[in-house]
């Protein structure tokens, strides 16, 4: 068993070293790239595990990452992208008081009605109202970004994540690896590049290898060193704006993330527990009977 279990680990660290090594060589990634067109597998790098404080069975939300991330998504991705299933007053849960949250939701506004007049209209948001749209209709937002509407974000931190074969796959189960979209949206936020030599791309696209879809998207990189400002000292650069937004976007798609790896660890305990006194008690119940 114990050798099994080695070579299963020998396999994964070679499967690992040859992936990186192949991505590391200059010329591979046109290679990579004419190879992913032909056979329509995306995406063309895979994105690297990050060290997210939520990782792991006791992993927790670092709550000032968060606020950063929020800070992130509300200056940046919010001009396009909706969060339509997340509610302002949630967001007590990043450490914010409820009067502060009351003055967050009051820099939006709402669709409401109809009135008595049967009309639709609109008005500053409360706490218990969701993050709107940009937009007023999917219509609208396809029309103001060549076509292709924005995708909610709400969800969008388990709705997106690549792939993992074996045998990453098999390691998974014993490391509870859930942060495959968070991974993703940093790879993806720090990925834009040029194209490789020899590789076009269509017009009006950016090409990015960590893309699930396709070797280029229509959105161009949204954010670039200095362009957030942090209150708390963080450094303001592509990459830490990349981990703080893909944090924040994780908690908005598992707000109870927290809760839920508390009641798995004494699911566990009890059954742990439950099983030794069953044990026990077939011991005692059988120690005078003949065999």
């Amino acid at each position: 068993m114990k050798k099994l279990v080695t070579s299963i680990a020998l396999i994964a660290a070679m499967a690992g070293f040859s992936g990186q090594a192949l991505a590391a060589e200059g010329g591979d990634l046109a290679e990579m790239t004419h190879h992913a067109a032909q056979t329509g597998h995306y995406p063309i790098l895979k994105p690297e595990q990050m060290d997210w404080s939520f990782a792991g069975p006791f992993g927790k939300y670092d709550k000032a990452q968060l606020q950063r991330g929020l800070k992130v998504y509300t200056e940046v991705c919010a001009a396009c992208h909706s969060m339509e299933l997340v509610a302002f007053r949630t967001l007590e849960d990043l450490g914010y008081s409820e009067a502060q949250v009351k003055a967050f939701a009051a820099n939006y506004e709402v669709t409401d009605g109809p009135n008595a007049d049967g009309e639709m209209f609109t008005r500053t948001a409360v706490a218990s109202d969701h993050f709107p749209s940009p937009f007023p209709n999917k219509e609208a937002a396809a029309a103001a970004n060549n076509g292709a509407a924005p995708p909610d974000f709400s969800l969008i931190a388990k709705a997106r994540g690549v792939t993992r074969g074996f045998p990453t796959f098999v390691f998974d189960i014993f490391t509870q690896y859930q942060q495959g979209g968070p991974d993703y949206i940093h790879a993806l936020l720090t990925g834009y590049q040029d194209p490789p030599e020899g590789v076009e791309v269509a017009e009006g696209t950016y090409f990015n290898p960590y893309f699930i879809a396709g070797q280029s998207l229509a959105m161009a990189q949204p954010i670039s060193d200095g362009q957030v400002t942090y209150d708390d000292g963080s450094p303001e650069t592509l990459e830490q704006y990349s981990l703080d937004v893909s944090a924040f976007l994780m908690w908005a798609a598992e707000p109870h993330l927290e809760d839920r790896k508390r009641m798995g660890f004494m699911v566990m305990v009890f059954l742990a527990i439950f099983t030794a006194l069953i044990y026990l008690t077939k011991k005692s119940v059988y120690a005078n009977k003949e065999h």
